[in-house]
């Protein structure tokens, strides 16, 4: 999979910059149906989540503990992110660096601001009234995680590396309990996608320095978003309850991305936001999810 790492970095810069429907037609220069051949024949691969330092700590920890070969590092963009670009090459680049003995393919994107704003944009004036609360976070990591499922299953249902953790030294995050990551683990699991969150109960930064033995600061170099922090009152406390952010995930959210990731892997491009407006108005269709 060798490429002009100059020139391939650019087109993926393009791809951040314009944020096209990206999930299952890849782009020849990006990911070709030959590439794809090869990445399944691979002995022991996963896909990494590449965000912050928590996923290259992920990734670190999974290669550790379950002796991965390759890593596909993945971006999955929103829509709300903002920042350079570069900080997202520069955690591939660290990753490379940390992981000598482990082959690290070429970054690619996936993305689909459709899927994004089905869940988390379009009807938030709705879901306010249904759950007594909005905030995009609790949405937005399921969308992060889901958005990749489709890629994991046409390389073999491959494992999908993830930086989540429960714990924060403290702070709490409405998109990170461990209801939340259960949440997140089922919708994988639905599709024979094995999720790992291997720092899942690791608490403290230095914890997470220790694995990744590189200088990089807590939220330092990377992308940021518009709604950092959004749940968060004044003080930085935290109002919401936790069970109308359950409630949103069993209710609503859960069984409509299910659904968009089963037209994916049909093959089809869904119409996200249809299906959500179905969910909402009680049109729902049969995934037979009470029989798994």
């Amino acid at each position: 999979m060798n490429k002009d790492i100059s020139e391939y970095q650019k087109r993926l810069a393009g791809i951040f910059l314009d944020k096209p429907e990206l999930v299952i037609d890849f782009p020849d220069w990006m990911f070709s149906a030959k590439q794809i051949d090869t990445f399944r024949q691979l002995e022991n691969p996963a896909i990494v989540e590449i965000a912050g330092r928590d996923s290259v700590a992920a990734a670190v920890k999974s290669v550790d503990e379950n002796g991965l070969t390759d890593l596909l590092p993945v971006y999955a963009y929103t829509g709300t992110e903002y920042g350079a670009w570069r900080s997202v090459e520069q955690a591939v680049k660290r990753l490379s660096s940390r992981l000598p003995q482990v082959k690290i393919h070429p970054l690619i994107v996936v993305g689909s601001p459709g899927f994004w704003r089905a869940i988390n944009g379009r009807f938030v004036s709705e879901l306010i009234s249904k759950y007594n609360y909005f905030s995009p976070c609790p949405g937005c990591h399921l969308y992060l995680h889901a958005i990749r499922i489709p890629l994991a299953q046409m390389l073999g249902n491959i494992p999908i590396i993830s930086g989540e953790r429960e714990l924060h030294s403290g702070q709490i995050k409405i998109n990170q309990t461990g209801e939340a990551l259960d949440f997140y683990l089922d919708v994988a699991a639905r599709f024979n996608i094995r999720l790992l969150f291997p720092l899942r109960y690791i608490e403290q930064s230095k914890e997470i320095e220790d694995i990744l033995q590189i200088l990089w600061e807590r939220d330092k170099d990377q992308l940021e978003c518009v709604f950092s922090g959004n749940y968060r009152l004044r003080d930085g406390s935290v109002s919401t309850s936790f069970k109308d952010v359950n409630r949103f995930f069993a209710e609503f959210a859960i069984p409509v991305v299910e659904e968009i990731v089963e037209e994916y892997i049909k093959g089809n491009i869904p119409d996200s936001m249809g299906i959500s407006r179905n969910f909402l108005d009680g049109n729902v269709s049969d995934l037979n999810r009470n029989s798994d």
